[in-house]
């Protein structure tokens, strides 16, 4: 087997052996060094001009996520796993441009004239990165982006997951105090499965693409 043949087959594997999981072991707990590994990993994501507007609340204190469980609606797994996190969308992101630019331009990634030409399309008044809506709207896609990454590179490291949209937001931005520039997009538990993940299915490929029309 060649070696593209085995990154193919490896890459295989863990898009196939993914499986949402809801039952973990609660003796499983994931360093705090090895979760820093694997966010560092996730945030290879693409995102909308680079603003990489994805933020991450780590829920790892046990005490927490016993508060957390009834504003999520009593889901087991927010107890049992390893770890609770919520992946935030930044809707100010334009504000770190400058950061990001700048040591785009100190790797040799980017020409002078190329960050100045950025900066002015994200930071200027205008900006669609200063309307809101439309920051939210980005920070929506980018965070999804970089939380099914997440949930891969955490396969690929050996672990599970579960991606939660159930849970009462407004409580969540109470309890765990998030500013309202923030979204709080999604909770991802992770975790090692208890109990093997239940197989599912999917749509045929002719059932979910069309070619040139949607007619």
């Amino acid at each position: 087997m060649s070696a593209n043949q085995a990154v193919k087959q490896d890459f295989m594997t863990i898009i196939s052996e993914r499986h949402s999981v809801r039952k973990y072991d609660p003796t499983v707990k994931i360093s705090r060094e090895e979760l820093t590994t694997m966010l560092q990993e996730a945030t290879l994501a693409p995102s909308s001009s680079n603003m990489q507007p994805w933020r991450f609340l780590v829920i790892e204190d046990q005490k927490l996520k016993e508060e957390l469980l009834p504003i999520a609606f009593n889901q087991q797994q927010v107890v049992d796993a390893s770890h609770v996190i919520a992946v935030l969308a930044d809707k100010e992101s334009y504000r770190l441009a400058e950061t990001i630019y700048d040591r785009a331009e100190q790797a040799g990634v980017m020409d002078s004239v190329t960050k100045q030409r950025m900066l002015g399309n994200i930071t200027g008044e205008q900006s669609p990165y200063r309307k809101e809506a439309i920051a939210k709207d980005i920070g929506l896609v980018d965070a999804g982006l970089i939380s099914m990454q997440l949930m891969l590179v955490a396969k690929a490291h050996g672990y599970d997951t579960v991606p939660m949209g159930g849970f009462v937001k407004s409580q969540f931005n109470e309890k765990f105090a998030v500013p309202d520039r923030y979204e709080t997009v999604m909770l991802i538990a992770i975790g090692k499965a208890a109990v093997q993940a239940h197989a599912s299915v999917r749509l045929t490929v002719d059932e979910v693409t069309f070619w040139n029309s949607l007619t």
